[in-house]
């Protein structure tokens, strides 16, 4: 079986009076080189010699603890983008989602919970580990339509929500590998007539500002000639409303988040995610587009993490375990992610 994983432990701060108590507690070990073989066993060379005075060992260890607070210094300094921040501040900004169920939303208790948030967390161990100290997190709540610009302009370090992964948003921001597999579907109720986007003629659809859904709601109107009216939310929570409401027909976004928001409002038996998928879309986690070694470190722990089968049990937690309202989603891991994240445990390196 393999380990779970474990958050590794991080190193002190690099500092002379921390380097020269660790240079005086390590053991010193002659090289063999340096010794003198008599019978079975290594002897010093110097065996025999005057003790060094309690000064002198004082002096080298100053000396072996400036050296290695000087390395420490070395590598620290080599460090740039995100890491640099980081490190220089020790704290790291998350965007996090309100209502991206189970993904990223907000606890009883107002906390950012959710399964990108969990994978988030981990990133930020490995950063952590990588730029030698504990680092905090601050969490900034950002919406669809925000998101992007707050990563571009540095305002937040990653975002931790439900963001599609596509060629025109990797021109603004780079993603980690892909950790979900969804597309649009509409939320209707189940006396709804609506079953598929053509019967939406005459009727009026809710989307979420700045999502992809609301673009791909737009082109199949247009490419269709399909008369409908369609409104446009601030979030998921808002447009959910306006479906419940009875101010629109149906509500259109990544189907995993459909059935997370009527888990979230155990409305199972009123309401149904209709139609064939109309868009393809990976999530993946948001960072600053040209951070070479943040793409590293991210791109490095994600292998780890589905090697080490850790996206796996996340991935169990949030979707097929109970959420903390009490309802589960039963959604079991599509053959697509699960062919992504083998892919990620058998990248070349």
């Amino acid at each position: 079986m393999r380990a779970r994983w474990t958050r590794r432990p991080h190193r002190s701060p690099a500092t002379p009076e921390n380097a020269a108590m660790r240079a005086q507690s390590a053991p010193v070990i002659p090289a063999k080189a340096g010794s003198q073989h008599r019978g079975t066993s290594w002897i010093p060379a110097f065996a025999g010699m005057t003790a060094l005075s309690g000064r002198s060992i004082l002096a080298v260890c100053l000396l072996l603890g400036a050296s290695t607070w000087a390395s420490a210094q070395a590598d620290t300094a080599q460090l740039t983008g995100t890491l640099a921040k980081v490190r220089e501040s020790g704290t790291i900004v998350l965007g996090h989602r309100e209502s991206s169920i189970p993904f990223s939303y907000l606890s009883t208790r107002g906390e950012p919970i959710g399964y990108s948030v969990d994978l988030c967390k981990l990133l930020v161990d490995a950063i952590s580990e990588e730029v030698g100290r504990t680092i905090a997190i601050k969490w900034q709540q950002v919406t669809s339509e925000s998101r992007l610009q707050a990563v571009a302009s540095g305002q937040v370090d990653m975002e931790c929500g439900s963001t599609t992964s596509n060629l025109e948003r990797q021109k603004l921001v780079s993603f980690s590998p892909t950790f979900f597999v969804s597309g649009t579907k509409l939320l209707v109720k189940k006396s709804s007539s609506v079953k598929t986007f053509r019967d939406l003629a005459g009727k009026k659809v809710a989307v979420t500002a700045g999502t992809t859904n609301e673009k791909t709601m737009k082109d199949l109107a247009a490419k269709f000639k399909i008369d409908m009216a369609i409104t446009v939310a601030a979030d998921h929570a808002a447009s959910f409303a306006l479906l419940t409401s009875g101010q629109v027909d149906a509500f259109a976004t990544d189907d995993v988040l459909l059935y997370g928001l009527v888990a979230q409002n155990k409305l199972q038996g009123e309401y149904v995610v209709t139609g064939d998928f109309l868009s393809y879309d990976p999530y993946g986690v948001m960072f600053r587009k040209g951070d070479a070694q943040l793409a590293r470190l991210v791109n490095d722990t994600f292998h780890h993490l589905a090697e080490d089968r850790e996206i796996e049990r996340r991935y169990t937690r949030w979707f097929l375990r109970k959420l903390p309202n009490g309802v589960s989603l039963d959604l079991p891991m599509s053959p697509q992610l699960e062919t992504i994240i083998q892919t990620m445990v058998a990248r070349t390196e």
